[in-house]
């Protein structure tokens, strides 16, 4: 009878009051640990926690990280000068009325323009000259004078710098902040070059862009970074800000709070996919064949273009051995 009864109860075990017990956690009482025995009082507990998050800045910035961010901010100020000189030499085209990018001969025909703010889409583009910022987009970020500080509020988002992201991560990762690092303002113009000099910025410029995203990567890693959901806006820091710019419902309007994830390399870093031209293509893209042509980030195909060796993991996106048309 006595083992009947067990196996009842280990079939239909009592019913546990957790009302009782979530009031005994929710008040600070003592709780059990995995030894049983043993009893920790939440109350005691709760200044040592308290302090740990008020020293956790102590851990940052990583020695071990200081190499990476300036090496970053070595790639970034090399790719910047590499791509100003490089579309000065070849013809690089944005629309003026959606954020589409082409390096290429007068552009293509393909009718993927969507217009300012989505108005209309499949229209053709309208072609002018590209600068450096339709190439890398300008990504910015608030800049903090340290990692673990007071959030932003939004009648305080005045008051602090806008810094491009990645500047702001190397910051934060420990690099020398005495250099502004205003290469995207550069106003020296490239001089003309031979096509083995420009065969060698487009090398170059290409490591840069490999070197970059990669010591992003491994920054993120470690320093925490926060993008939006539903927009674009980039926050470095633990936790992000509250400045009511996100605009993303229409009842909200330019008022709305962003909805914060994790960033990712591509956040800071866009690529900016644009079509890519092959040998095999026709001089100028149709619409026809837009199912058959490749896709590459902006800078792979503007170094391609000045013939520099394209690492293999962009073969498959750009279809280099694919057809053009049926």
């Amino acid at each position: 009878m006595s083992a009947l009864v067990d196996i009842r109860l280990r079939k239909f075990p009592p019913l546990i009051d957790y009302a009782r017990v979530l009031q005994n956690l929710f008040n600070g009482i003592r709780f059990l640990s995995t030894n049983s025995h043993p009893r920790f009082d939440l109350r005691k507990l709760r200044p040592m926690i308290l302090k740990r998050i008020e020293e956790r800045e102590k851990d940052y910035p990583i020695k071990g990280m200081l190499p990476v961010a300036n090496e970053v901010l070595a790639a970034r100020k090399t790719l910047y000068g590499g791509v100003s000189t490089l579309i000065a030499h070849i013809p690089t085209w944005a629309c003026k009325h959606c954020p589409e990018v082409y390096v290429g001969d007068g552009g293509h025909l393909i009718r993927s323009c969507s217009g300012y703010r989505l108005h209309y889409k499949n229209k053709l583009h309208t072609w002018i000259q590209a600068d450096i910022n339709n190439v890398l987009i300008p990504v910015e970020a608030f800049h903090l004078q340290k990692m673990f500080q007071k959030v932003i509020e939004h009648k305080d988002r005045f008051n602090y710098d806008r810094t491009p992201a990645v500047v702001e991560l190397c910051l934060q990762a420990g690099a020398d902040s005495s250099d502004p690092l205003q290469v995207e303002n550069s106003s020296d113009q490239p001089s003309e070059l031979t096509e083995d000099e420009l065969r060698t910025v487009a090398k170059e410029t290409l490591q840069a862009w490999e070197t970059l995203r990669s010591g992003v990567r491994k920054l993120l890693l470690v320093h925490p970074a926060k993008v939006c959901k539903y927009c674009s806006e980039v926050h470095v820091g633990p936790s992000g800000h509250k400045a009511r710019t996100c605009g993303v419902f229409k009842h909200e309007k330019w008022r709305g709070k962003h909805f914060w994830e994790k960033a990712k390399v591509d956040d800071l870093v866009p690529p900016n996919m644009v079509w890519s031209r092959r040998r095999q293509d026709p001089a100028i893209l149709v619409e026809e064949g837009r199912n058959y042509y490749g896709h590459a980030p902006v800078v792979v195909d503007l170094c391609s273009k000045a013939d520099a060796v394209v690492p293999s993991k962009y073969s498959c996106m750009m279809k280099l051995d694919g057809i053009s048309k049926p």
